[in-house]
Protein backbone atom coordinates (compact mmCIF):
# COMPACT_ATOMS: atom_id res chain seq x y z
CA UNK A 1 0.00 0.00 0.00
CA UNK A 2 1.35 3.36 -1.08
CA UNK A 3 2.46 5.04 2.06
CA UNK A 4 2.44 8.92 2.07
CA UNK A 5 5.55 10.32 4.40
CA UNK A 6 5.01 9.01 7.98
CA UNK A 7 1.83 6.98 6.86
CA UNK A 8 2.01 3.34 6.71
CA UNK A 9 1.81 1.51 3.44
CA UNK A 10 -1.50 2.63 1.01
CA UNK A 11 -2.35 -0.29 0.32
CA UNK A 12 -1.43 -2.82 -2.54
CA UNK A 13 1.92 -3.16 -4.59
CA UNK A 14 2.21 -4.51 -8.07
CA UNK A 15 4.00 -8.11 -7.76
CA UNK A 16 6.58 -7.92 -10.31
CA UNK A 17 5.35 -10.57 -13.41
CA UNK A 18 7.78 -12.96 -14.41
CA UNK A 19 9.99 -11.98 -11.42
CA UNK A 20 12.60 -15.47 -10.85
CA UNK A 21 14.68 -15.99 -7.82
CA UNK A 22 14.43 -18.21 -4.75
CA UNK A 23 10.68 -18.95 -3.04
CA UNK A 24 8.77 -17.42 -0.13
CA UNK A 25 8.65 -19.76 2.52
CA UNK A 26 6.51 -20.09 5.63
CA UNK A 27 8.82 -20.69 8.82
CA UNK A 28 6.15 -22.65 10.16
CA UNK A 29 5.56 -24.34 7.02
CA UNK A 30 8.79 -25.08 4.87
CA UNK A 31 6.74 -26.79 2.00
CA UNK A 32 4.64 -24.13 1.06
CA UNK A 33 6.00 -21.71 -1.73
CA UNK A 34 4.54 -17.88 -2.07
CA UNK A 35 3.41 -16.73 -5.24
CA UNK A 36 6.20 -13.89 -5.34
CA UNK A 37 9.76 -14.26 -6.26
CA UNK A 38 12.55 -12.72 -6.06
CA UNK A 39 13.75 -11.58 -8.92
CA UNK A 40 17.41 -9.66 -7.63
CA UNK A 41 18.51 -13.07 -6.41
CA UNK A 42 20.39 -13.04 -9.63
CA UNK A 43 22.41 -9.87 -11.51
CA UNK A 44 23.94 -7.03 -8.98
CA UNK A 45 23.22 -8.29 -5.47
CA UNK A 46 25.46 -8.87 -2.34
CA UNK A 47 24.83 -10.81 0.38
CA UNK A 48 24.92 -9.49 3.80
CA UNK A 49 27.91 -9.85 6.64
CA UNK A 50 27.63 -13.09 8.99
CA UNK A 51 26.72 -10.77 11.79
CA UNK A 52 23.50 -10.45 9.70
CA UNK A 53 22.40 -14.12 11.60
CA UNK A 54 24.34 -12.98 15.23
CA UNK A 55 20.84 -12.37 17.49
CA UNK A 56 23.55 -11.05 20.13
CA UNK A 57 24.02 -7.99 17.74
CA UNK A 58 20.29 -7.74 16.76
CA UNK A 59 19.91 -7.60 20.40
CA UNK A 60 22.00 -4.25 20.18
CA UNK A 61 20.72 -3.23 17.24
CA UNK A 62 16.85 -3.60 19.08
CA UNK A 63 18.26 -1.57 22.21
CA UNK A 64 19.64 1.56 20.18
CA UNK A 65 16.23 1.80 17.65
CA UNK A 66 13.98 1.31 21.42
CA UNK A 67 15.23 4.23 22.23
CA UNK A 68 14.91 6.08 18.29
CA UNK A 69 11.59 4.94 18.54
CA UNK A 70 10.17 5.77 21.78
CA UNK A 71 6.40 7.61 22.11
CA UNK A 72 5.51 5.84 18.78
CA UNK A 73 6.37 9.03 16.23
CA UNK A 74 7.46 9.58 13.20
CA UNK A 75 10.79 7.26 13.68
CA UNK A 76 8.85 4.98 14.11
CA UNK A 77 5.93 5.46 12.26
CA UNK A 78 9.00 6.05 8.77
CA UNK A 79 10.32 2.11 10.10
CA UNK A 80 6.94 0.79 10.09
CA UNK A 81 6.50 2.13 6.59
CA UNK A 82 9.42 0.76 4.53
CA UNK A 83 8.91 -2.73 4.69
CA UNK A 84 5.92 -2.56 2.34
CA UNK A 85 7.92 -0.47 0.16
CA UNK A 86 11.14 -2.67 -0.29
CA UNK A 87 9.06 -5.86 -0.35
CA UNK A 88 6.34 -5.26 -2.77
CA UNK A 89 7.95 -4.98 -5.71
CA UNK A 90 11.22 -7.33 -6.19
CA UNK A 91 10.60 -8.95 -2.71
CA UNK A 92 12.17 -7.90 0.85
CA UNK A 93 15.97 -7.37 -0.53
CA UNK A 94 16.88 -4.27 0.74
CA UNK A 95 16.27 -2.23 -2.85
CA UNK A 96 14.63 0.28 -1.56
CA UNK A 97 17.90 2.05 -0.13
CA UNK A 98 20.66 -0.06 -1.72
CA UNK A 99 19.00 0.48 -5.13
CA UNK A 100 18.42 4.08 -4.10
CA UNK A 101 14.60 3.44 -4.94
CA UNK A 102 14.23 5.96 -1.77
CA UNK A 103 14.51 9.11 -3.87
CA UNK A 104 11.19 8.10 -6.07
CA UNK A 105 7.98 10.16 -5.76
CA UNK A 106 6.78 6.82 -5.14
CA UNK A 107 8.25 6.80 -2.03
CA UNK A 108 7.64 10.53 -0.47
CA UNK A 109 8.76 11.20 3.17
CA UNK A 110 11.13 8.02 3.64
CA UNK A 111 14.24 9.44 3.02
CA UNK A 112 15.07 10.18 6.48
CA UNK A 113 13.97 6.61 7.39
CA UNK A 114 16.29 5.30 4.39
CA UNK A 115 19.23 7.28 5.82
CA UNK A 116 18.82 6.02 9.49
CA UNK A 117 18.51 2.27 8.14
CA UNK A 118 21.43 2.52 6.05
CA UNK A 119 23.52 4.29 8.71
CA UNK A 120 22.56 1.51 11.27
CA UNK A 121 23.21 -1.35 9.15
CA UNK A 122 26.37 0.02 8.50
CA UNK A 123 27.27 0.87 12.04
CA UNK A 124 26.40 -3.05 13.32
CA UNK A 125 27.69 -4.58 10.09
CA UNK A 126 24.20 -5.97 9.31
CA UNK A 127 22.23 -6.71 6.28
CA UNK A 128 20.45 -3.92 4.58
CA UNK A 129 17.50 -5.82 3.81
CA UNK A 130 17.17 -7.52 7.85
CA UNK A 131 17.54 -3.67 8.96
CA UNK A 132 14.85 -2.61 7.31
CA UNK A 133 12.46 -5.59 9.02
CA UNK A 134 14.18 -5.84 12.00
CA UNK A 135 13.86 -2.18 12.24
CA UNK A 136 10.19 -2.26 11.77
CA UNK A 137 9.26 -5.03 14.23
CA UNK A 138 11.26 -2.75 16.65
CA UNK A 139 9.28 0.29 16.26
CA UNK A 140 5.51 -1.77 16.28
CA UNK A 141 6.75 -3.10 19.79
CA UNK A 142 7.59 0.14 20.70
CA UNK A 143 4.17 1.15 20.33
CA UNK A 144 1.97 1.28 22.72
CA UNK A 145 -0.30 -2.00 22.60
CA UNK A 146 2.09 -3.05 19.35
CA UNK A 147 2.29 -6.91 19.03
CA UNK A 148 5.82 -8.65 19.08
CA UNK A 149 5.95 -9.92 15.48
CA UNK A 150 8.71 -12.31 14.17
CA UNK A 151 11.89 -11.09 12.90
CA UNK A 152 13.78 -13.41 10.73
CA UNK A 153 17.53 -12.56 9.55
CA UNK A 154 19.76 -13.25 7.07
CA UNK A 155 18.23 -12.06 3.28
CA UNK A 156 19.92 -11.59 0.66
CA UNK A 157 20.63 -8.01 -0.17
CA UNK A 158 20.04 -6.64 -3.76
CA UNK A 159 21.66 -2.89 -5.25
CA UNK A 160 19.35 -3.66 -8.23
CA UNK A 161 16.23 -1.55 -8.41
CA UNK A 162 13.00 -2.02 -8.81
CA UNK A 163 11.03 -1.07 -11.76
CA UNK A 164 9.96 2.53 -10.83
CA UNK A 165 5.42 2.46 -10.49
CA UNK A 166 5.08 -1.03 -9.27
CA UNK A 167 3.82 1.36 -5.45
CA UNK A 168 0.10 2.09 -6.77
CA UNK A 169 -2.11 5.16 -5.24
CA UNK A 170 -4.79 5.40 -2.36
CA UNK A 171 -7.04 5.84 -5.49
CA UNK A 172 -7.01 2.54 -7.13
CA UNK A 173 -10.28 0.37 -6.72
CA UNK A 174 -9.68 -2.24 -4.02
CA UNK A 175 -10.47 -5.37 -6.26
CA UNK A 176 -6.96 -4.42 -7.81
CA UNK A 177 -5.52 -3.56 -4.49
CA UNK A 178 -6.86 -7.21 -3.64
CA UNK A 179 -5.47 -8.76 -7.10
CA UNK A 180 -1.72 -7.52 -6.23
CA UNK A 181 -1.45 -8.26 -2.93
CA UNK A 182 -2.76 -12.06 -3.69
CA UNK A 183 0.02 -12.01 -6.19
CA UNK A 184 2.45 -11.88 -3.00
CA UNK A 185 0.38 -14.33 -0.81
CA UNK A 186 -1.90 -12.21 0.88
CA UNK A 187 -5.86 -12.39 1.23
CA UNK A 188 -8.37 -9.86 1.21
CA UNK A 189 -8.53 -10.68 5.52
CA UNK A 190 -4.38 -10.21 5.49
CA UNK A 191 -4.76 -6.90 3.41
CA UNK A 192 -7.45 -5.12 5.96
CA UNK A 193 -5.34 -6.69 8.98
CA UNK A 194 -1.77 -5.31 7.26
CA UNK A 195 -3.69 -2.04 6.78
CA UNK A 196 -4.63 -1.46 10.49
CA UNK A 197 -1.08 -0.21 10.59
CA UNK A 198 -2.58 2.70 9.52
CA UNK A 199 -3.25 3.52 13.21
CA UNK A 200 -0.51 5.00 14.46
CA UNK A 201 -0.04 6.74 11.12
CA UNK A 202 0.04 10.59 9.22
CA UNK A 203 -0.17 11.27 5.98
CA UNK A 204 2.08 14.80 4.27
CA UNK A 205 1.38 13.61 0.54
CA UNK A 206 -2.15 12.34 -0.38
CA UNK A 207 -3.56 15.79 0.52
CA UNK A 208 -0.53 18.38 1.23
CA UNK A 209 -3.35 21.14 2.21
CA UNK A 210 -3.78 18.84 5.49
CA UNK A 211 -0.46 17.56 6.10
CA UNK A 212 0.73 16.08 9.29
CA UNK A 213 -3.20 14.88 9.58
CA UNK A 214 -3.20 11.69 11.90
CA UNK A 215 -5.40 8.59 10.60
CA UNK A 216 -7.10 8.14 13.61
CA UNK A 217 -7.34 10.55 16.78
CA UNK A 218 -4.72 7.96 18.62
CA UNK A 219 -1.53 7.71 16.01
CA UNK A 220 0.71 6.93 19.33
CA UNK A 221 -1.37 3.89 20.51
CA UNK A 222 -1.56 0.69 18.28
CA UNK A 223 -4.98 0.21 19.06
CA UNK A 224 -7.94 -0.48 16.30
CA UNK A 225 -9.64 3.38 16.78
CA UNK A 226 -8.73 3.33 12.67
CA UNK A 227 -10.97 0.79 12.21
CA UNK A 228 -13.67 2.76 13.58
CA UNK A 229 -13.26 6.11 13.19
CA UNK A 230 -12.48 5.18 9.33
CA UNK A 231 -15.90 3.49 8.66
CA UNK A 232 -17.46 6.58 10.72
CA UNK A 233 -15.95 9.16 9.27
CA UNK A 234 -14.96 10.59 11.99
CA UNK A 235 -11.14 9.96 11.48
CA UNK A 236 -8.70 13.34 11.41
CA UNK A 237 -8.03 12.01 7.99
CA UNK A 238 -8.69 8.91 5.85
CA UNK A 239 -7.18 7.71 2.32
CA UNK A 240 -9.97 7.13 -0.28
CA UNK A 241 -8.64 3.59 -0.63
CA UNK A 242 -9.34 3.11 3.19
CA UNK A 243 -12.69 4.21 3.09
CA UNK A 244 -13.82 2.57 0.47
CA UNK A 245 -12.33 -0.97 2.50
CA UNK A 246 -14.74 -0.18 4.87
CA UNK A 247 -17.91 -1.08 2.57
CA UNK A 248 -16.26 -3.18 0.19
CA UNK A 249 -18.05 -6.47 -0.08
CA UNK A 250 -15.10 -8.26 0.03
CA UNK A 251 -12.92 -6.65 2.58
CA UNK A 252 -16.05 -5.18 4.89
CA UNK A 253 -16.45 -8.03 7.01
CA UNK A 254 -12.82 -8.17 7.99
CA UNK A 255 -12.79 -4.59 8.76
CA UNK A 256 -15.93 -4.37 11.27
CA UNK A 257 -14.69 -7.53 12.79
CA UNK A 258 -11.11 -6.08 13.98
CA UNK A 259 -13.18 -3.13 14.44
CA UNK A 260 -14.52 -4.92 17.17
CA UNK A 261 -11.85 -6.83 18.70
CA UNK A 262 -8.04 -5.70 19.71
CA UNK A 263 -7.13 -9.38 20.21
CA UNK A 264 -8.38 -10.22 16.47
CA UNK A 265 -6.80 -7.59 14.83
CA UNK A 266 -3.45 -8.61 16.46
CA UNK A 267 -3.66 -12.35 16.07
CA UNK A 268 -4.75 -11.41 11.92
CA UNK A 269 -1.95 -8.80 11.58
CA UNK A 270 0.78 -10.60 13.30
CA UNK A 271 0.51 -13.67 10.79
CA UNK A 272 -0.06 -11.62 7.86
CA UNK A 273 3.17 -9.36 8.40
CA UNK A 274 4.97 -12.59 9.49
CA UNK A 275 4.44 -13.81 5.77
CA UNK A 276 4.69 -10.70 4.09
CA UNK A 277 8.08 -9.69 5.36
CA UNK A 278 10.16 -12.40 4.11
CA UNK A 279 8.50 -12.36 0.52
CA UNK A 280 11.32 -13.63 -1.88
CA UNK A 281 13.50 -14.93 0.54
CA UNK A 282 14.43 -18.39 1.40
CA UNK A 283 12.47 -18.92 4.68
CA UNK A 284 14.13 -22.03 5.77
CA UNK A 285 17.91 -20.14 5.27
CA UNK A 286 16.43 -17.28 7.87
CA UNK A 287 17.55 -17.40 11.40
CA UNK A 288 14.93 -16.39 13.93
CA UNK A 289 16.09 -13.70 16.23
CA UNK A 290 13.02 -12.89 17.62
CA UNK A 291 14.27 -12.72 21.26
CA UNK A 292 16.02 -9.84 20.52
CA UNK A 293 13.27 -7.43 19.94
CA UNK A 294 11.72 -5.26 23.15
CA UNK A 295 9.65 -6.89 25.41
CA UNK A 296 10.02 -10.72 24.15
CA UNK A 297 10.45 -12.61 27.51
CA UNK A 298 6.54 -11.49 27.52
CA UNK A 299 4.07 -13.87 26.01
CA UNK A 300 4.22 -12.31 22.19
CA UNK A 301 1.78 -11.29 20.00
CA UNK A 302 -1.80 -13.62 20.39
CA UNK A 303 -1.56 -16.57 17.64
CA UNK A 304 1.75 -16.16 17.34
CA UNK A 305 2.88 -19.72 18.22
CA UNK A 306 -0.08 -21.05 15.60
CA UNK A 307 1.06 -21.68 12.44
CA UNK A 308 1.49 -18.84 10.06
CA UNK A 309 -1.30 -18.81 7.55
CA UNK A 310 -3.23 -20.89 9.96
CA UNK A 311 -7.33 -20.08 9.75
CA UNK A 312 -6.38 -16.57 11.76
CA UNK A 313 -8.25 -14.73 9.29
CA UNK A 314 -12.32 -16.19 9.06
Amino acid sequence: MLLHSAILFTLAARAVAGASGSSNTSPSSPSTTSSASNSSSSGSSSTGSPSSTDCSTWSKVASDLSSTFQGCGPAARGAIRAPFHDCINNGCDGSLILGSECSRSENAGLPPTCTLLAAKAKQYNVGTADMIQFAAAVAIAVCPLGPRVRALVGRTDSSTPAAEGLVPSTKDPIAQILRQFAAVGMSAADVVALVGSHTVATQSFDDPSQAGKALDSTPSRWDVKFYSETKAGTAPYSFSSDRRMTNDSSTEGSWDRFARSQHAWAVAFTSAWDRFVVVGNDVGKLKDCSSSLPGSSKRRAEGMGSPMGDGAFH
